[in-house]
Parts: structure tokens; C-alpha cells; sequence
């Protein structure tokens, strides 16, 4: 039998639960229990999945938690070298436009990394990435806005990572209960791990081909 040429994950227009919570950051570790996990779709490709993907949200902004296992190499992450770091990056339309090919200014885009900052390369890494042919461009980011933190563990680590309402232009849930959505969890050894289509179709910088994340409370 040949071999399909479409991707079977592009078959699709996904929308998943974003689920509400009283916290979205703190000075301690949150709780991400199973009701937080965000389904993603990659396996439709038969693509390995090595990341543990949860997230939340309120009025304040949205949060995430990821958990990657099954590194065999040390984590490799730099603050200058974000793209080619492991790390977690993604990008959110807060008017989840799936009509258009360019960014416009209610699109974001944010990575995150588990260490790669400070003297010695041991602190986490959060930052606003510009979106490449956007017609408009978010505001920027202010210094400190981002949150995030970072555990290596035996065979990989834990990032958590907050983005305030204050960093999303255009952010309000009262009157848009929907998000454009897309992540990419980046790892030199294992891969790329995307919540759908993968690095064929351009995720970086198409919103048409993003999920859509359901703000339920």
C-alpha cells in the first residue's frame, strides 16, 4: 500500500478543553492534575510522544506545565541559541482567527526553556519571539512579565511557564472564550514534538493551521 503523502493530522481542525483554575502561578510548584493534560494529536503520525503537555487558565492569563522523559543526553538549552535549545515554545491568537495565513497583532509567540540563562547556563529562560511575515506585531513583552521554572530530573526535566494577561494583546475572556493554539516542545535528541502537524507545514507563522483551545470553566 503507498504510503500517504498527506499528513493524517492535517485532516483535521482540532479544538481542545483549556481547562479554568483558581492559581495560574505561585511561588511553589502548581498542581496540573489529569483534567489540565492537553490531548495532542501528533500520533495520528505515528510521531513519538516524549512530552507531557497541561495547561490552565483565568482571568489573570495562562499557565503551563511540561514534563519531558526519556532523554538519554543532558539537557542541552541556551538563552542566545533559543531555537535550537530544548525547550517549550508556543503561540496563541487571542481571537482564534483559523481564516487567515499571516500573524496579525493578537498573535503571540513565547519559549520557554528549562535552564540556559546566568553565569552558569542553570536558570530558566522566558521570551517573547517575533512571528515571522506577521502583518502586525503583538506588543511586546515587558522585562519579568514571562514566568518560568525549570527541574531537571534523571532523563529530562519540568517547565513550568506563565504568561500574564498583561503579555496578550487582546486577552478577555469574557468576550472571547476561544484561543488560537499551538505548541512545540523542541529537543535535540528526541525531536519536535507539535500539538498537530508537524515541521512540514508552517506552524511558526500560518494561524490557519493552529488548534483552538476552548476556555472552559
Amino acid at each position: 500500500m503507498a504510503k500517504s503523502v498527506l499528513s493524517p493530522s492535517f485532516l483535521f481542525q482540532y479544538s481542545v478543553p483549556l481547562n479554568y483554575r483558581e492559581k495560574i502561578w505561585q511561588q511553589k510548584p502548581l498542581d496540573y492534575s489529569e483534567q489540565y493534560k492537553l490531548r495532542g494529536f501528533g500520533e495520528l503520525d505515528s510521531r513519538k510522544q516524549f512530552a507531557d503537555v497541561r495547561g490552565g487558565w483565568n482571568e489573570r492569563g495562562v499557565s503551563f506545565s511540561v514534563l519531558v522523559s526519556g532523554k538519554r543526553q543532558p539537557v542541552w538549552c541556551r538563552e542566545s541559541r533559543v531555537d535550537e535549545s530544548d525547550g517549550f515554545q508556543l503561540w496563541i491568537d487571542t481571537r482564534a482567527t483559523h481564516n487567515v495565513h499571516r500573524a496579525t497583532r493578537f498573535c503571540h509567540r513565547f519559549a520557554f526553556l528549562p535552564i540556559g540563562a546566568g553565569p552558569s547556563y542553570r536558570d530558566p529562560v522566558g521570551d517573547q519571539l517575533l512571528i515571522n511575515r506577521a502583518r502586525e506585531n503583538a506588543n511586546p513583552v515587558r522585562p519579568g512579565d514571562l514566568r518560568v521554572r525549570g527541574t531537571l530530573t534523571k532523563d529530562g526535566y519540568l517547565l513550568e511557564c506563565c504568561v500574564p494577561a498583561t503579555s496578550l494583546t487582546g486577552y478577555d475572556p469574557s468576550e472571547y472564550d476561544k484561543l488560537g493554539f499551538f505548541y512545540a516542545v523542541m529537543d535535540r535528541e528526541l525531536g519536535w514534538q507539535t500539538q498537530s502537524v508537524n515541521t512540514q507545514f508552517p506552524i511558526d507563522e500560518d494561524p490557519s493551521i493552529w488548534t483552538t483551545l476552548e476556555l472552559v470553566r
